[in-house]
């Protein structure tokens, strides 16, 4: 046999992405492995795989091969699992995040514009500042910033600041300007722009309104995107993550992710949804679905967002917002609109992942699909609602009744937890991150994390899942306890059932002969070590398509 061990293979891995026509089989031996087959749990010690595709796994008290062409790989009794699969995520902005001001948990506003010049003297530009990050719901005023601050740092540079959530930004008064912004500008339909008691703008544009200045922002150009989607793709398999759903893409996007894909540079798998938004949306969908040979990239979804979020009060509710009367957030689309798109998707074929946030949008949601779907006859296709966050008690059946997948972000559950009953009032809270009420109901539940709006470690989602609580362990029994999913059920969410999510359970999701050799090696044993410490797990190593894509140094 010959013998490879971590630290080498991670080279022969990259190296292996290039056409080889010798079938290579590898054993990865002495590791704790564990995997989800039926829903049942399963043990084994050793895997081999030839290629891309899974031969066998091995348990305890079977013999290994001893054949002298297999490449053997030590794993050093550490723990094997599936790849992990996040089910919603932002794989471009979260590259751009890698290289734009990070303003995640600042403590103030001035404390996030002292972040962001920082940036600005490490990475001068002459054009647009950007960032993101920013909650002021972590700030002690609990407002709104303004362009004021933001001014004053910042006079010779136009900025936008994304939120944490992408549902709001904060610019300055040179974006204001450049975006055509004053006192008598008119919001778009589904956004807003906050302006003060003299009704000028504020800098903070909600939903729709960040249009007005995304509009004006120059394009990344076609290499500009590819290494912005490679950085992106190391990074997110360093995390344990063999393969995302990326919501909402451009047709410009989905170029470069086929650019890679030719070249055999995609570290791992994507299942993109085209965005509706895109202007040739259209044609694409007459065109039918994209899938490469190695099943690295496809697309055969889209991505709808029917509302805004919770925390900039854009999620649409059917009740007024506890803590600002007589709002009831923001529908994206009119009531014709949303059902044309739907309907027109479903015709194509294409599988429907919508974005609702709030009670009322998932309700309307669900009653667009279950119009479309008796239409179209395409329950089959497992359409979506993304993240499913606020339901009315009453919609959480309709989601097994119409063959509708739950794509929640356990980690919005922990970092929403103080913000949500402010919005929501105690009563709502019944149908807010509702897990094990979905599951009771026999809904199906793919786990994602919405990166770069939370991280994209899988693990702090798989925390949050088992534990409902944050990473300091409060509250002691975790928010809404009574929600909480088993370690199996959250594994599975991460796993085949996030791959179900993405009609590929057949290839992904399990560690089965004849699936992809997608796996991952960690530190500490998932099913053992304390459930608090869960976040706190490792990764060594990643494998996609049987080649190691990142080894810890």
């Amino acid at each position: 046999m010959k013998k490879g061990y971590l630290a080498l293979s991670i080279a022969l891995g990259f190296a292996g992405f290039s056409a080889n026509s010798m079938a290579q089989t590898t054993l990865v031996h002495h590791v704790n492995g564990y995997t989800l087959v039926d829903g049942k749990l399963q043990t084994f010690n050793a895997i081999q795989f030839t290629d891309d595709k899974i031969d066998q796994l091995f348990s305890q008290n079977q013999t290994l091969p001893t054949a002298t062409d297999i490449t053997l790989i030590d794993g050093q009794g550490k723990t094997l699992l599936p790849g992990l699969i996040d089910a919603h995520g932002h794989v471009l902005n979260y590259g751009l995040s890698l290289l734009t001001a990070d303003l995640t948990n600042t403590s103030s506003e001035q404390d996030a514009v002292a972040r962001a010049q920082a940036f600005s003297k490490k990475n001068p530009t002459d054009g647009w500042l950007m960032g993101r990050g920013w909650n002021q719901e972590l700030w002690g005023s609990k407002q709104f910033p303004s362009k004021e601050s933001l001014d004053k740092a910042f006079s010779a540079n136009p900025v936008s600041f994304g939120r944490v959530d992408g549902h709001a930004i904060w610019v300055n008064s040179k974006a204001l300007a450049l975006a055509g912004i004053s006192a008598n500008t008119v919001a778009p339909e589904g956004g807003e722009i906050v302006k003060d008691e003299q009704g000028n703008p504020t800098g903070v544009l909600i939903d729709n309104a960040m249009n007005l200045v995304f509009n004006i922002i120059p394009d990344l150009n076609q290499q500009q995107l590819e290494s912005t989607l490679t950085l992106a793709m190391n990074s997110l398999a360093s995390y344990g993550l063999t393969s995302v759903h990326d919501a909402g893409i451009s047709i410009a996007n989905i170029k470069a992710y086929q650019q890679l894909a030719d070249k055999k540079a995609m570290s791992i798998r994507v299942n993109g949804m085209l965005s509706v938004e895109d202007p040739r949306f259209d044609t694409i969908l007459k065109q039918g679905f994209i899938t490469t040979a190695d099943d690295m990239f496809k697309v055969d979804s889209v991505k709808i967002s029917a509302d805004g979020a919770l925390g900039s009060r854009g999620a649409a509710l059917i009740k007024e917002y506890s803590d600002q009367p007589g709002h009831k957030g923001l529908m994206l689309y009119s009531d014709e609109q949303l059902g044309k798109l739907i309907l027109q998707s479903m015709k194509a074929g294409f599988q429907v992942n919508t974005h609702a946030i709030g009670d009322n949008a998932n309700q309307v949601v669900l009653d667009k699909y279950q119009t479309a779907i008796a239409a179209t006859d395409s329950k089959v296709l497992r359409h979506r609602i993304e993240h499913a966050q606020i339901l009315d008690l009453a919609d959480i059946p309709r989601f097994a009744q119409l063959g509708v997948i739950a794509s929640i972000q356990a980690t919005h559950a922990t970092s929403d937890k103080n913000m949500a009953e402010n919005r929501l009032g105690k009563a709502r809270l019944a149908g807010a991150y509702a897990w094990r009420k979905l599951l009771n109901a026999n809904a199906v539940i793919a786990n994602g994390s919405d990166f770069p709006i939370e991280s994209p470690n899988p693990f702090f989602g798989l925390h949050a899942s088992v534990t409902r609580q944050d990473h300091v362990n409060q509250p002691l029994d975790g928010w809404l306890s009574s929600e909480k999913l088993s370690r199996i059920e959250a594994l599975k969410s991460f796993t085949i059932d996030a791959a179900y999510a993405g009609h590929q359970e057949q290839l992904l999701g399990s560690l089965e002969p004849g699936k992809k050799a997608d796996f991952i090696l960690v530190e500490d044993d998932y099913f053992k070590i304390n459930p608090q410490q869960i976040w706190q797990n490792n990764v060594i190593a990643t494998w996609v398509n049987g080649h190691q894509v990142f080894a810890k140094e």
